[in-house]
């Protein structure tokens, strides 16, 4: 019997937990799955297909409660069976097999096991006194009949306490559960021991190790924990993808859920998807060409030749689509564009309106060709410029671009073998710009509340990275049209994006811009960076000085110090109210409030003293 729990902020069920279950049916009779919140008739339909019966539950306890629900539900149905599997939808599996792990444990004399453990940890972490016991982990815990029939079993289900926080469900349930019933005698086993003697969550740090131990269970959390993290302990989430996809694991479906779920800066870091091309990724398939039309926002015309040149590096035939900003600019180029020589069909269209500049032309005047095109891929690209900023910034910012996007016949063919082999690559752009840019740390500028708002009205629900987005800064890319699907669902309009004074941060251009990840990750593509090795050479010397002197006058590690910095909240302009709400925030909470009214007050008195003059 395995009592299975699900929880998914859409209501959805992602496809990895299907194939979890249909796995799992050679080792179990009966399939009980527990939903927390909502289920969309999807989500149903799915679930039905793999499990006995369904639950809908109320979406509080956790998962211990969902287990709780599942159990109070089989009442005295439970005696049919010999062994109960708790498990919830924190993992991946089986990668490989599940059939050894059954095996080996069915041969152990035991009244209950888990899948992987805890150590001790004193004191306890969540309460900050006595200890932590040693525990089987709760997202797998199997247990026999001896013991689920047993009245220290029913009297710990019936007396199980209300947990509203996840550290209620580790204090009261995770770490209370093995020590409980061995005290009562019962017998627990893991199957893979914790690897090392350091007080870490193995399952989640070592899941390479764990995998090539045998460990069917992959858990998710290696992917989306907090990058500066996994950096402080060593812990490289690529390896445990690797592992799972030597071990024969459907990357595809833990490629999706991790696009839909997982907010798309935090995914490049933890998955490590930055390619440095050309690299060692499998190379360029001739024998497998992608259709592909090059979309191509020629304001400034004197950037033609390179525009043609750099989309003339792909491999294969394209289609080229032009869109100039009016009707006198559009029979300039048709007439530049006769003599070239193109590698499949040439239009030019002048676009509805330029005030939304490339994002308008591409979203309004280029929708035809996206939605209906039949394209396999598209290379968005637009005449960079950038006459607004410094002339060594702006230059900069434009190879930064082109070089990394199209910068040789070897890199963009290595760029185009990504997607012939990753069916779930959505889209692959440039890293975010630094070098002459203030980026780092404020790349959402004013667009975040708008982009918010904008994400909810499209039916985007990937998470928000809190820290500067994963986007196409400069807004060139290459992409499955597939995986724009969100963007171009919209029937956008030129007065959507007002006019040339609308042109700013805050702005719907510059909130698009900051969207396609988002977008593909919805409809379950991931984003890649691509970069040459000549950016890296110095792209990667700069960020390492630039941190090196951001933080050697600060103590301890780089994880330690972004978290010193997070509690000091916004610096402000360093002066004594900014100094007064820092120490607030950091040694009296509850008296910055306090402050902001005694400050706000005094700033009304000056402006009154001032006025009277």
């Amino acid at each position: 019997m395995l009592i299975y729990v699900v929880y998914d902020r859409r209501g959805d069920v992602e496809d990895y937990i299907a194939y979890a279950l249909d796995n799992l049916r050679d080792h179990v009779d009966t399939i009980i799955a527990v939903v927390n919140g909502v289920l969309t008739e999807r989500g149903r339909d799915v679930l039905d297909k793999v499990a006995d019966r369904v639950i809908v539950r109320e979406n509080r306890g956790f998962d211990i409660w969902g287990y709780k629900d599942g159990i109070d539900a089989l009442g005295e149905d439970l005696s049919d069976y010999d062994e109960l599997i708790l498990a919830n939808d924190t993992w991946y599996g089986p990668v490989g097999s599940f059939a050894p792990v059954f095996d080996r444990m069915d041969r152990s004399r035991l009244h209950f096991w888990g899948m992987t453990d805890h150590v001790r940890v004193e004191p306890n972490p969540f309460t900050n006194d006595g200890y932590l016991a040693y525990h089987l982990q709760s997202y797998w815990l199997a247990v026999r009949k001896e013991m689920f029939q047993s009245p220290e079993w029913r009297a710990y289900w019936r007396d199980l306490p209300r947990m509203d926080s996840y550290s209620d469900a580790v204090a009261k349930h995770e770490a209370v559960f093995t020590e409980r019933f061995t005290g009562f005698g019962f017998v627990g086993e893991v199957a893979f021991p914790t690897l090392t003697d350091r007080i870490e969550n193995h399952a989640v740090l070592y899941p390479a190790q764990l995998v090539e131990q045998g460990c069917p269970t992959l858990k998710r959390r290696a992917f989306f924990q907090w990058p500066p993290y996994l950096d402080h302990l060593g812990v490289i989430g690529k390896w445990g993808l690797d592992a799972a996809e030597r071990h024969g694991y459907p990357m595809d479906l833990i490629w999706t859920d991790l696009a839909r779920n997982v907010a798309p800066h935090t995914l490049n870091a933890d998955a490590a998807l930055l390619s440095v091309l050309p690299g060692d990724q499998p190379p360029y398939d001739p024998s497998r060409p992608m259709r592909t039309v090059v979309i191509a926002h020629v304001f400034y015309e004197d950037m033609l030749d390179e525009i043609l040149a750099r989309a003339e590096l792909l491999p294969g035939d394209f289609d080229l689509v032009v869109t100039a900003a009016d009707e006198n600019a559009a029979g300039r180029i048709r007439q530049a564009l006769a003599g070239w020589q193109a590698r499949g069909s040439i239009e030019v269209r002048a676009v509805t309106s330029n005030n939304g500049r490339d994002q308008s032309a591409f979203l309004i005047d280029c929708r035809d060709v996206v939605r209906n095109g039949g394209y396999d891929l598209l290379v968005k690209i637009h005449s960079k410029r950038s006459p607004q900023d410094a002339s060594n910034a702006a230059g900069h910012f434009k190879a930064h671009q082109f070089d990394n996007l199209l910068g040789s016949t070897e890199a963009v063919a290595a760029a185009v073998s990504l997607f012939q082999h990753e069916p779930r690559l959505g889209i692959a752009y440039p890293p975010m710009v630094h070098v002459g840019y203030g980026t780092i740390g404020h790349a959402w500028w004013a667009n975040r509340p708008a982009f918010v708002e904008m994400c909810a009205h499209l039916g985007i629900r990937v998470p928000v990275d809190e820290g500067s987005p994963l986007a196409p800064f400069g807004s060139m890319y290459i992409a499955r049209p597939q995986a724009l699907e969100a963007l171009f669902a919209e029937l956008w309009s030129p007065d959507d994006f007002g006019d040339q004074e609308a042109y700013v941060d805050g702005g719907l251009a510059h909130v698009l811009e900051r969207i396609p990840s988002y977008a593909a990750g919805e409809s379950g593509y991931y984003t890649r960076t691509i970069a040459t090795a000549t950016y890296f050479s110095v792209s990667h010397t700069a960020l390492e000085y630039d941190l090196d002197q951001f933080t050697f006058t600060m103590p301890d590690t780089t994880m330690h110090q972004i978290n010193f910095l997070q509690r000091l909240g916004q610096l402000g302009s360093a002066n004594l109210e900014d100094f007064a709400y820092i120490f607030a925030r950091t040694r009296l909470p509850y008296a910055e409030p306090k402050m902001k009214r005694v400050f706000g007050g005094l700033r009304r008195v000056r402006r009154a003293l001032s006025s009277s003059r």
